[in-house]
């Protein structure tokens, strides 16, 4: 059994202190999602509870059809809870707001506006009252930071899958929301493309220190990037089975953490957890 310091409960894990000691600023509590189908109602998540610390990098993990979207979709405010509640600052999340914004896998960007346009256009809405020439800074200032400063008039088309995601990722951070909500979104990348992204996240966060819950597949991913990595059951009536807490210290380089016997230990525990104790029924 690995160390407690390690892996445990979420209760265990929000207790231990070893990251945080101040209230938690997102608090997801008892929530339960059920839709209403021809044989009955259907049970996605049954009492998730989940307590996030601002600034804290939270990767979920689990098969598909564990509810992982569905749970990040009551983050941002695009889907309700059927019962309990998800609070941001001690306050009822109930609509999508440009405090939590979403980046999705497939990226979502206008295929007929340029980088530039794709992210002006969320900077206008959000922050209507600022000049042009301002808003304007913001959105050239969040190309330059994901390293797209040259790319600013190409349009998706001209641009590669990475840095499409480079795009989505500078529109969403352009209007300084206070969760950052990411779903797989390196998922179609390929294994170099990857790795590059999630180091360029791993920069940006730590620069912004803004409040990430991150979707992914994959453990080493997950081990590399969050604070701690939430496990989730299998659906249906899925829940939380266990939290891990990642005790790298950060900045984080990927090939020391590689070379460390604890990361092996984290990924085989990880990895027990998905195909053992809850394998994906086929």
């Amino acid at each position: 059994m690995l160390n407690r310091t390690f892996a445990s409960t979420e209760t265990q894990s929000i207790t231990s202190g070893t990251h945080f000691q101040r209230p938690p600023f997102l608090v997801i509590e008892d929530v339960s999602k059920v839709y209403p189908t021809s044989k009955g109602p259907y049970t996605v998540l049954d009492g998730v509870n989940l307590n996030v610390h601002e600034g804290e990098f939270i990767c979920v993990i689990g098969h598909s059809g564990c509810g992982k979207s569905t749970l990040l979709n009551m983050v941002s405010g695009f889907a309700k809870p059927t019962s309990g509640k998800v609070l941001l600052n001690s306050k009822p999340i109930t609509q999508p707001g440009p405090d939590r914004m979403m980046v999705f896998q497939n990226y979502a960007l206008l295929p007929w506006r340029t980088a530039f346009e794709n992210i002006y256009l969320a900077v206008n809405s959000v922050f209507p009252n600022k000049s042009k020439a301002e808003k304007s800074a913001i959105v050239r200032n969040h190309l330059a930071l994901v390293g797209l400063a040259e790319a600013a008039d190409k349009k998706p088309t001209q641009l590669s899958g990475g840095m499409k995601q480079r795009v989505a990722i500078a529109r969403a951070l352009a209007i300084r929301p206070q969760v950052l909500i990411l779903d797989e979104p390196f998922g179609a990348l390929d294994a170099i493309t990857k790795e590059e992204l999630q180091e360029e996240l791993l920069k940006i966060w730590n620069e912004r220190r803004c409040t990430v819950l991150m979707i992914t597949h994959d453990i080493d991913e997950a081990l590399f990037l969050a604070d701690r990595l939430v496990m989730m059951t299998n659906g249906p009536a899925a829940n939380i089975g266990e939290v891990i807490e990642i005790p790298f210290p950060r900045p984080r380089d990927r090939s020391r953490i590689m070379e460390d016997p604890q990361y092996y230990k984290l990924r085989n525990y990880a990895l027990d957890f998905l195909y053992r104790r809850f394998a994906h029924d086929e």
